[in-house]
């Protein structure tokens, strides 16, 4: 077994490229400097690029929910009613968040594995004709389950209603899919570094329409460390209300510079298309996908196994192989395996992980696919 060989095909951490490792390894800078101002300035305009938005992208020194929770409490006061999508781990959170502060949550669910009804809200948007509804809090793409959510449906509705802000969790859909920001009129984008960003975990970031500017001014949450209008000051003269995880803005500065040479439109095409290998892959196998063709995330691909165990199939290929696989969350826990193909992943990555995954299923003596099936499959896409 060779050490340091590890593959990390889970929905975050993702893997992290060479220039963005070297700008980790370098000497910390002060965060007062010009040399920091003069990063944190282009990293601010690259982060804007990525967000297709003019409005303000802020960084937090907090992982994804921290940055959600901000979107989410700078925005509305106690008692404010918000629709909440929930149709996995991360929507349920949402609406914990939007509980643990005194907001009226109303959920709209779905099962695990499906995606929610664009036409559930309109109906509660639509019903609601003394504006009482302040907030619409979405997952986009639901890691849990490897759904997409329709996001262009549900915010068309949002902006019908008038009132409402659409605040989205993209966690695991900014740079990977197309999410326009101003184009779809979305008020609030939280993400967070170690998905799309190919940087390690501990870094937030929370885009901010005018709109959502708006209601921040009479918005009565609580908030000190979180609120982001001391984030905007700061940012506009490019720098920090605190400190921030200096080494880790530097090799933001390396992976938004790749993203851009990349291309947005290469980007989100790379991510279809390892989406497209994975599930062609799975099918070959003849193995069950957790979530239909039409609503699938392109950051993470879920298997549930009928005839083989989904954990031990993990198991082989981290012992075997040093992938990492991520499992099942909550109720799914051993039902499911989830294969990750967000942000430094290339082609390769798949066949290495489609080729690992056909070893460990013939290990487990599950005879449902001819060898080399998977990879064939895979190969298909990639060559076409």
């Amino acid at each position: 077994m060779m050490n340091d060989k590890l593959m990390l095909m889970i929905p975050g951490p993702t893997p992290v490229p060479e220039a963005a490792l070297l700008a980790l390894a370098k000497h910390p800078i002060g965060h007062r400097t010009s040399e920091f101002s003069n990063i944190l300035a282009e990293v601010t305009a690259n982060l804007k690029w990525l967000h297709q938005t003019e409005s303000d992208v802020l960084m937090l020194t907090a992982s994804g929910t921290g940055a959600v929770e901000a979107g989410i409490i700078n925005f509305l006061s106690p008692g404010d009613r918000v629709l909440v999508g929930c149709n996995g781990k991360f929507g349920d959170r949402w609406g914990e968040v939007a509980e643990a502060y005194g907001l009226q949550v109303e959920k709209i669910t779905a099962e695990w594995g499906q995606p929610l009804d664009p036409a559930v809200f309109a109906q509660k948007l639509a019903a609601d004709k003394d504006k009482q509804i302040k907030a619409v809090i979405l997952t986009h793409s639901e890691t849990s389950t490897g759904v997409l959510n329709d996001l262009e449906a549900i915010v068309g509705h949002v902006k019908e209603h008038g009132e409402a802000l659409m605040i989205l969790d993209a966690v695991t859909s900014l740079g990977a899919y197309n999410v326009p920001m101003d184009a779809l009129g979305i008020d609030v984008i939280a993400s967070g570094s170690q998905k799309g960003y190919m940087i390690p975990p501990g870094l937030g970031f929370v885009a901010v329409s005018a709109k959502a500017w708006e209601a921040y001014k009479t918005a009565k949450l609580p908030k000190y460390y979180l609120d982001l209008g001391k984030y905007r000051k700061s940012t506009a003269k490019n720098t920090t209300p605190f400190t921030p995880p200096v080494n880790l803005i530097v090799a933001l500065h390396a992976t938004l510079k790749m993203m851009r040479e990349e291309g947005l439109e290469s980007i989100f095409a790379r991510h279809q298309r390892l989406t497209q290998a994975t599930r062609e892959a799975v099918k070959a196998l003849n193995l069950p996908l957790f979530a239909a063709d039409n609503c699938a995330s392109p950051a993470i691909t879920s298997v549930a196994p009928d005839r083989v165990d989904a954990e031990q199939i993990r198991s082989i290929l981290k012992k075997k192989f040093d992938i990492a696989l991520a499992g099942g969350q909550d109720h799914l826990k051993g039902k499911i395996f989830r294969i990750g193909h967000l942000g430094f992943v290339s082609d390769r990555d798949i066949l290495s992980a489609i080729g690992a995954l056909e070893v460990a299923l013939r290990e487990l003596g599950y005879e449902g696919f001819t060898p080399g099936a998977g990879v064939a499959a895979a190969a298909r896409v990639f060559a076409s």
